[in-house]
């Protein structure tokens, strides 16, 4: 049983550094999610302010208002696919087909939100317990230094976990409100395309 329980302790340590690792990789991808999710929040504001409004005019003034309005260049999902729906004439099937692949780009922006809002608890998690282990070791056997650089890891790998998830939920909560809407705003503007076509 002792040469089990060895075994299994070599194992939870040896984890410590990937673990580490693997945390200081999903901090600086959540950097880069943070810049990123300003730019989209930059571009989105552009967007109400341009584009949204028209949408409440299109039925009265004709869907003619819109295309003369959209951005000819943005990095906006919704502006491209925008545009997908206006360049070609309208049609259910082809209507379907656009507001699906706009839904797989959304699903695929916010899987990263995901991945950190899950990952990042788990992971500082594990590097809490790998090293509260030889923490608790080195009480019982009074190496005090040993101890607090342990804690250090401890406390460093819970709230760097922390940080990682509150970034990707933060993010999660915002983009899935925002695309909600703008799928919302892409079928509407499909209906409208349809209606004008069918009269």
């Amino acid at each position: 049983m002792a040469e089990i329980s060895k075994v299994l302790f070599w194992l939870a340590n040896s984890l410590l550094i990937p673990d580490i690792l693997i945390l200081i990789i999903l901090f600086i991808r959540s950097l880069m999610l943070l810049g990123s999710f300003y730019n989209q929040f930059t571009i989105r504001l552009k967007n109400k302010k341009n584009i949204d409004s028209l949408l409440w005019r299109i039925e009265a003034e004709g869907i003619h208002v819109l295309r003369e309005n959209i951005p000819e260049k943005s990095n906006s999902a919704y502006i491209k696919y925008l545009k997908k729906l206006l360049d070609r004439e309208p049609d259910d099937a082809y209507s379907e087909f656009v507001l699906s692949n706009f839904e797989n780009e959304a699903d695929k922006d916010l899987s990263t939100s995901r991945l950190l809002a899950k990952l990042g608890p788990v992971l500082g998690l594990i590097g809490t317990l790998i090293a509260m282990s030889p923490a608790l070791v080195g009480l019982s056997t009074g190496d005090i230094s040993g101890m607090a650089y342990n804690m250090q890891v401890v406390f460093a790998t819970t709230v760097v976990g922390l940080i990682i998830s509150v970034v990707g939920l933060v993010t999660l909560q915002f983009k899935k409100r925002w695309y909600l809407q703008e799928t919302g705003n892409l079928e509407y503007v499909a209906q409208v395309l349809t209606k004008n076509q069918r009269s």
